[in-house]
């Protein structure tokens, strides 16, 4: 298994997008739009655990998510996703530590991750720092780890 960070030029980025197009995950096609509308600043990067050649699992290093654009928190990771036959195997853990090596890179301390999710992200060192409202009228969690 390898875990690919990109931008739009590699050549795996476009097997990347019609993975997210067409996996059970619902923000997977949004994902792909995006990747396919070149929406990435150069600071971003789309992070991918593929098998051979196959695409299995996907997260993104962003510089906002889903929290109201005068949020001064940033960097984040997001659209965390692995495929079900690939489950069970850390392939998140190792997204998020290719996600965090890059933000130490260009210069992060720390990155977020806003997710319904209970359990998961703490195990990988993040730590819940309450409930935020996301701009799409949610109440979701906040996780703060530090690099």
């Amino acid at each position: 298994m390898d875990i690919i960070v990109m931008q739009k030029d590699h050549p795996m980025w476009r097997k990347t997008a019609a993975f997210a197009r067409e996996c059970s995950w619902r923000a997977g096609p949004y994902l792909a739009e995006r990747m396919e509308k070149g929406a990435f600043t150069e600071r971003e990067r789309v992070i991918a655990c593929v098998d051979g050649d196959r695409v299995v699992g996907f997260c993104t290093f962003s510089l906002k998510d889903s929290l109201p654009e005068d949020d001064p928190r940033t960097p984040f990771i997001g659209f965390m996703f692995v495929d079900e036959a690939y489950r069970g195997r850390r392939l998140s853990q190792r997204m998020i530590a290719r996600a965090c090596g890059h933000a130490a890179k260009v210069g992060y301390a720390a990155v977020y991750i806003v997710s319904g999710e209970k359990g998961l992200y703490e195990k990988y060192g993040f730590l819940n720092v309450g409930d935020v409202k996301t701009v799409h009228g949610t109440e979701e969690q906040l996780f703060r780890c530090e690099i």
